[in-house]
C-alpha cells in the first residue's frame, strides 16, 4: 500500500535525523530563504510508472530555520502535467505543502539533505481512459499529499545557491486518472533552482559556524574561518571551546589554543591547567613534565616543589636510586633525595630505615664511635653502642695485645682496671660468633723458667676463665703460657721488662 510505504519512509527520516551531523554551516538556513526552480511529474498509476513526462512544472518555496539541522519549507508548485503512455490519460496539478528538511551533510560549498511533509494535491483530469473511466469520481478536486524526497545545494555566491531535488509524492487518492483500483496513486518530481538568502548576518560566508553578523559583532573576520590561525575555527572557539577567536593563545602560557586542546588536552583558558605552580608551557617545553598532573612522577612532590625546594627530577620519583621514592626521603625521613647515603656512613638511606632500622640522619645511631657502616661490615649492631669497642683481629692470625691486663706481683689475680680491655676482647668474641682465640701469657726473664712458665699459663688460664664465665663458648678459647719466650722488649731495664709481661689475644679461626 502507497500509504504503508508513506509511514516507513517518515520512519527512516526519523532514524537518519537522529544520526545527522552537528555540523551545519554555509547552507544551513539562518534567516528566511526562497527559492524558484522547475521540472516535470512522472505519474505512477495502476499501469506502473509513466514513460513520460506530460510537461513543464514551476515551483517556489520559502525555508526557514528550526533547530540544529532541521529547517521548514513551505512549497507551492503549479501547471504540472503528467500524461499515461501512448495518451491513456493526461492530469494537471497544483500542490501545496509544509516540509521538514534535514541536513545530512552540510559544508563550504555543498550540502546534502532529506525531506518529507505533507499537504494539499490539486488536479485536473483532463484526458480520461477510454471505458475505464468511473463515471461517479470527480475529475477536479483537492486531496491530501505526502513527498518525500531529498537534494542537495551548491554555493554560487554568498548569497545564491543551486537547489536539486527528487521526490517520490504519495497521493491519498486512487483517482488522479478517474480509475479506481484500492491502489493510491503517487508520482515522481524532479526540480532544479535557485535558492536566495538575504544578504547579510545570517549567512555564514566562511562556513566557521558563525553568521556574518555575529562576527561582526565579534571582530572576526568573516572571510577567513579561522581569524587568528591557532588551528581552531571561529565557531568552534566562540561556540565550544569559549576561546578568544581573535587571540591564538587565550591564555598566554605560550601554547596556541588548537594545541592545548588537541594535542595536550589542556585547559586554553588557564596557564596552569594543574594548578601544580608551573605553566603548561613550562611543563611541556621546558621539563618535560605532564600539564595535567600536579606530580607527574608520583611520588608525593608536586612538580613545582620538586624542581625549585628539592632540586629532584619530577620525571624520576628515585632521583638518588637509593629505593626510597623522593616524598618519602623530603617528608618522612627528612634526608637528601639526591644522595643515596645522607649521613656518608657507608649504608644507603633505604637500607637503613628498611633493614637496619638505623637513623639515615646519623652516621653512628648508637654513639658508640663507630659508625653505622663499620658495624654492619664487621657484624657488631648498629643501635648497641657496648659492641662499638672490640679488636681489630679481622684476619686468621692477627695477635692484639691486651694493653691494659694487670695482676697481682706474683700472681695470676686479675686487678679491677683490667675490665675495660677485658670486655673489648669479650666485644669481639661476640661480634665474631665463628672466630676461636688463643690466650697467650708472658713473663719477662726475672726468676726460674720454670716458675715463669707455670705463671703465664695462669694468668692465661684466668683471663680465659673471665670470658667463658662472660657467656663465651668455652670451646672457642684455649690459653697457653710461654713463660720468657718471645720478648717483645729488653729485659735489662723496668720498662722492658713490664711490657714483657703481657696478655696477647691471638685469632686462629
Amino acid at each position: 500500500m502507497q500509504r504503508d510505504r508513506f509511514f516507513t519512509l517518515l520512519l527512516l527520516m526519523a532514524i537518519l535525523m537522529a544520526m545527522s551531523s552537528g555540523s551545519y554551516a554555509q547552507l544551513k538556513t539562518r534567516g528566511i530563504a526562497f527559492g524558484i526552480g522547475g521540472g516535470a511529474p512522472l505519474g505512477n498509476m495502476e499501469e506502473g510508472l509513466d514513460s513520460q513526462t506530460g510537461g513543464p512544472m514551476v515551483a517556489g518555496f520559502f525555508r526557514h530555520p528550526i533547530i540544529g539541522p532541521l529547517e521548514g519549507q513551505i512549497t507551492g508548485t503549479g501547471l504540472g502535467k503528467m500524461k499515461g503512455n501512448d495518451d491513456y490519460y493526461e492530469t494537471q496539478i497544483i500542490t501545496a505543502d509544509y516540509r521538514l528538511l534535514l541536513r545530512l551533510i552540510n559544508t563550504n560549498p555543498f550540502s546534502l539533505y532529506a525531506f518529507g511533509g505533507g499537504g494539499g494535491l490539486y488536479y485536473d483530469v483532463t484526458n480520461t481512459p477510454v471505458g475505464r473511466q468511473d463515471a461517479t469520481l470527480d475529475n477536479q478536486t483537492w486531496v491530501a499529499y505526502a513527498p518525500v524526497g531529498g537534494g542537495f545545494q551548491i554555493a554560487l555566491s554568498r548569497a545564491i545557491s543551486l537547489d536539486i531535488s527528487g521526490a517520490y509524492n504519495f497521493a491519498f487518492s486512487d483517482n488522479l486518472e478517474l480509475i479506481s483500483e484500492a491502489k493510491d496513486d503517487g508520482f515522481v518530481t524532479g526540480m532544479a533552482g535557485l535558492v536566495f538568502t538575504r544578504k547579510g548576518g545570517n549567512i555564514d560566508s566562511d562556513g566557521d559556524g558563525l553568521t556574518n553578523s555575529e562576527e561582526k559583532q565579534l571582530g572576526t573576520d568573516p572571510k577567513n574561518a579561522d581569524s587568528d590561525g591557532d588551528g581552531l575555527t571561529d565557531g568552534e572557539e566562540f561556540r565550544q571551546h569559549r576561546t578568544n577567536p581573535l587571540k591564538a593563545d587565550s591564555d598566554d602560557d605560550g601554547i596556541p589554543d588548537a594545541a592545548e586542546i588537541r594535542d595536550h588536552g589542556t585547559n586554553p583558558l588557564k596557564v596552569d591547567s594543574d594548578e601544580d605552580g608551573l605553566t603548561d608551557s613550562e611543563e611541556i617545553d621546558q621539563y618535560g613534565t605532564n600539564p595535567l598532573k600536579k606530580d607527574s612522577d608520583g611520588d608525593r612532590i608536586s612538580d613545582k616543589d620538586e624542581i625549585n625546594i628539592s632540586k629532584t627530577d619530577p620525571n624520576n620519583p628515585d632521583m638518588d636510586d637509593d629505593g626510597i621514592d623522593d616524598g618519602q626521603e623530603v617528608v618522612t625521613y627528612k634526608t637528601d633525595p639526591n644522595n643515596p647515603d645522607t649521613d656518608g656512613d657507608g649504608l644507603t638511606d633505604k637500607d637503613e630505615v628498611v633493614t637496619h632500622k638505623t637513623n639515615p640522619l646519623e652516621s653512628d645511631s648508637d654513639q658508640g664511635t663507630v659508625s653505622d657502616g663499620d658495624e654492619v661490615a664487621r657484624g657488631t649492631n648498629p643501635l648497641n653502642a657496648a659492641d662499638d669497642i672490640i679488636l681489630d683481629v679481622e684476619e686468621v692470625g692477627a695477635k692484639i695485645i691486651l694493653d691494659g691486663i694487670t695482676f697481682a706481683s706474683g700472681k695470676a689475680d686479675i686487678t679491677p682496671n683490667s675490665e675495660f680491655i677485658l670486655n673489648k676482647a669479650y666485644n669481639t668474641l661476640e661480634a665474631y660468633p665463628d672466630m676461636q682465640v688463643e690466650i697467650q701469657g708472658y713473663t719477662d726473664n726475672v726468676g726460674s723458667r720454670a716458675v715463669n712458665l707455670r705463671l703465664s699459663q695462669r694468668r692465661a688460664d684466668a683471663v680465659r676463665l673471665w670470658l667463658v664465665r662472660k657467656g663465651i663458648d668455652p670451646g672457642r678459647i684455649v690459653s697457653r703460657g710461654y713463660g720468657p719466650d718471645n720478648p717483645i722488649d729488653s729485659n735489662s731495664n723496668k720498662d722492658g721488662r713490664a711490657r714483657n709481661r703481657r696478655i696477647e689475644f691471638v685469632r686462629i679461626k
